[in-house]
């Protein structure tokens, strides 16, 4: 679980540290990678975003792990934002048995140390042309807390150009969103999550755990 909880202003940028720990699982080989998230920096003048930072991937039941290394253009190296290197190897060696480089708004590459080849792992534009319009499988199991519904209004309004109707559909939610928190303080109330449980502690930080051995049919779905 992750939360963005630390912010700094880097001469014209916002810096945002995410705390806690990622964790992606491949069901079909039994792996589990965990991994940190770099930092996200916004910039104002001139606008934009990036990352930058350290990540670190492991993978217990392999003993794989990655290393890599995002940084942004400065000054000294106008072309260096975006951009992104590392390496993969054995927890148990110090071999590097594959190099990362490349543009994360770009292209990615693996290269291989033993046969010298190089293969391109991601690509931005074939992931974002391939990206299909989620579908609506049922709407009467909609929740109204559901980000889609949450943010509706405001999508409309961006999705026709019409940025102060955009505004005022984000100023409603916001305010919204603060009148439920009053209404649980007042209430004592402490908000849970329905879906999964939290838990902390200094070795690991924050952690969740589904609360449902499955995870339901959702009614808002990417077509495959």
């Amino acid at each position: 679980m992750q939360n963005p909880m630390q912010y700094a202003h880097v001469g014209t940028k916002i810096e945002a540290e995410v705390h806690g720990k990622r964790q992606l699982k491949l069901l079909n080989h039994g792996e589990t990678y965990v991994m940190n998230s770099p930092k996200l920096l916004i910039g104002m003048i001139p606008p934009g975003v990036d990352w930058v930072g350290d990540v670190r991937i492991c993978c217990r039941e392999t003993g794989l792990e990655a290393e890599l290394h995002y940084t942004t253009s400065s000054v000294f190296n106008p072309r260096g934002g975006y951009s992104i290197r590392g390496k993969i190897r054995h927890s148990s060696s110090t071999k590097t048995f594959y190099t990362i480089n490349g543009h994360w708004n770009s292209t990615v590459t693996a290269k291989d140390i033993d046969k010298g080849k190089e293969t391109i792992i991601y690509n931005a534009k074939e992931v974002i042309t391939g990206l299909k319009t989620p579908e609506i499988r049922d709407l009467r199991g909609i929740f109204p807390s559901e980000s889609a519904v949450v943010w509706s209004e405001v999508s409309i309004g961006i999705l026709n150009k019409n940025w102060a109707e955009a505004r005022e559909a984000k100023k409603a939610v916001e305010e919204k969103q603060r009148e439920l928190a009053r209404d649980r303080d007042s209430g004592g109330e402490t908000w849970v999550p329905k879906h999964f449980l939290v838990s902390y502690s200094k070795e690991n930080g924050f952690s969740s755990s589904p609360i449902e051995e499955k995870v339901p049919p959702a009614p808002i779905v990417v077509p495959l």
